[in-house]
């Protein structure tokens, strides 16, 4: 089955000033490429480990409890980099209080495409394959609201889309309040099979 004809719902870019962009009424997801070589031996060391935090409460209860659970010291580019995008975030939604979770992931996770059930989301995998997601043309609605199996909600499985490792992305979920677009379609890469693991750090409004 052939995508049909383009209609953009992503921004791009390689500064962080495009993450903002997630408010405008055609986007539902804005990804940021960057270069994350600096984070690269803090990140592999945390890989040989068992990482699994999640915290909730505003930035500062966030990085100590990030300190003690991930045992990250206050000089750590890791930690440093999750408190810029937590103040990031914290610009974007006008909100004071966050739900984290950073952990190392061996499982497929979320393998069917869907919506998230909520109104935005920031993610960045640090390390493993990124975030599998569809351009709006590529989307079967329909299927997606009937809960059919993936083959059925991708129109054309060559044009999946799939992000960087170190990109930040923020996905608008079905309950963002703005008129517009609906939420982005997306998937966790499956990773089960072929025996990878990622480090993925996720980010929700409280």
């Amino acid at each position: 089955m052939k995508v049909a004809e383009l209609v953009k719902n992503w921004e791009v870019g390689t500064t962080p000033i495009i993450l903002n962009q997630i408010h405008d009424s055609y986007v539902n997801i804005t990804i940021y490429n960057r270069d994350i070589h600096a984070l690269e031996k803090e990140i592999n060391s945390l890989k040989q480990k068992k990482i699994r935090c999640t915290s909730n409460g505003d930035i500062n209860v966030i990085l100590n409890e990030l300190q003690e659970v991930v045992q990250l010291n206050q000089n750590s580019f890791l930690l440093k980099d999750i408190q810029n995008l937590l103040f990031s975030f914290q610009e974007i939604t006008k909100k004071k209080n966050f739900n984290l979770f950073l952990a190392t992931v061996t499982t497929n996770m979320c393998k069917r495409f869907h919506m998230d059930c909520n109104s935005l989301r920031m993610l960045c995998t640090y390390s493993g394959p990124g975030t599998l997601w569809l351009t709006e043309e590529n989307i079967n609605r329909e299927a997606l609201d009937s809960y059919e199996n993936n083959e059925a909600i991708v129109i054309d499985l060559k044009h999946i889309q799939q992000t960087k490792t170190g990109a930040v992305i923020i996905l608008k979920g079905n309950k963002y309040s703005e008129q517009g677009i609906q939420g982005v379609v997306h998937r966790s890469p499956t990773i089960e099979e072929s025996g990878e693991k990622r480090l993925l750090l996720r980010i929700d409004i409280n």
